[in-house]
């Protein structure tokens, strides 16, 4: 049994999340929903419990002020936010002693296939201790950028997604005694946390959001993430051979490919020079020159503690112009600097 745990506060467009989640959920027995409210909000909780017995109801005890840094005045929201993932996470993992969970926010709408992908992917990370999560998201999932003919695919990236992703109650008796008092994604994404570890994700992107307004102020939102596609078509993962995923085979083999490609100057894709088909690779060298290919590719091209966002070792997975490319640093890559943040 996994719930899905979603975050929830001010937003009676909950509605959403919770008719798709409701509308693809193939059990609710398997997969039962957990709604945890903060901000006592009186119409986001009458939306919610018009869903009765289908949904279970959380409500936040604490809805006071979070003290704040000075500096942080304005950014209370984020204080709330960590205090409320600290709480909903310790009712499923230690009150209600679930052994994993789905956690998804109250923005987000889900896939047809988003209960199968996390069905076939909770073995494996169960199995493979260098995983600490599944995520159903890709930071540079827009439609242009992606191979929709094959949302099979799946990727480690060593960029730690979130926006409904799964985890494990081990991870969270790590996380909990040293959980952050605010920015808690970023702080899953220092090295501190992340230990080496990685996280699977789509190439299709299997959430989407469409929460524009929130405590980020619509921070990425008009250039990015309003564009990211959500995969349409049911994909049978539990049917497939993910071994590939495991850390061994994925070393041997996604490098390999990635290598293997013939080197092209981003001018050269920019401007359309005739190439034989297939794949290519645009080779960055450090941090200047990783954010300008990325800026021209059309890519989100921050970095947090030094890992490029969908990255592993460093390598970034696109298309563009219908062509498949890897950008990536030189093959004798040495690991992240965390000064490129």
């Amino acid at each position: 049994v996994v719930p899905v745990l979603v975050l929830a506060c001010d937003r009676s467009s909950v509605r959403r999340c919770l008719d798709r989640l409701l509308r693809y959920r193939p059990s609710a027995a398997r997969f039962p929903l957990i709604v945890s409210q903060d901000c006592g909000h009186a119409e986001t909780a009458r939306v919610i419990a018009s869903y009765g017995a289908a949904v279970a109801h959380l409500r936040h005890p604490d809805l006071s002020d979070v003290p704040v840094p000075a500096e942080h005045r304005g950014l209370q929201g984020y204080y709330r936010i960590a205090r409320h993932y600290r709480w909903a996470l310790g009712q499923v993992f230690r009150t209600l002693g679930y052994r994993a969970a789905i956690v998804v926010e109250d923005d987000l709408e889900v896939a047809p296939d988003f209960f199968e992908y996390f069905a076939a992917a909770l073995p494996l990370l169960r199995a493979d201790r260098s995983l600490w999560c599944v995520s159903a998201w890709h930071d540079n999932g827009a439609a242009a950028m992606v191979d929709a003919a094959h949302a099979e695919l799946l990727y480690r990236t060593d960029f730690f997604p979130g926006l409904g992703w799964l985890l494990l109650a081990e991870l969270w008796d790590e996380l909990e005694p040293k959980w952050p008092r605010a920015f808690w994604d970023d702080w899953m994404r220092q090295p501190e946390q992340r230990r080496g570890r990685a996280c699977v994700r789509p190439e299709v992107s299997r959430t989407v959001t469409f929460g524009r307004k929130g405590v980020s102020h619509g921070q990425f939102f008009d250039q990015y993430l309003k564009f990211i596609k959500l995969n349409e078509h049911f994909v049978p993962f539990t049917r497939l051979d993910l071994s590939y995923l495991r850390r061994e085979q994925y070393e041997r083999a996604f490098p390999a490919r990635v290598y293997a490609a013939p080197e092209v100057r981003v001018e050269e894709l920019r401007g359309g020079a005739r190439r034989p088909p297939g794949a290519v690779r645009v080779q960055y060298t450090g941090r200047d020159s990783f954010k300008a290919a990325a800026r021209a590719l059309g890519l989100m091209d921050d970095l947090k503690a030094g890992v490029p966002r969908a990255g592993y070792r460093g390598i970034v997975t696109l298309v563009y112009r219908g062509r498949r490319v890897y950008l990536a640093p030189p093959a004798d890559w040495a690991g992240y600097d965390p000064s490129w943040t």
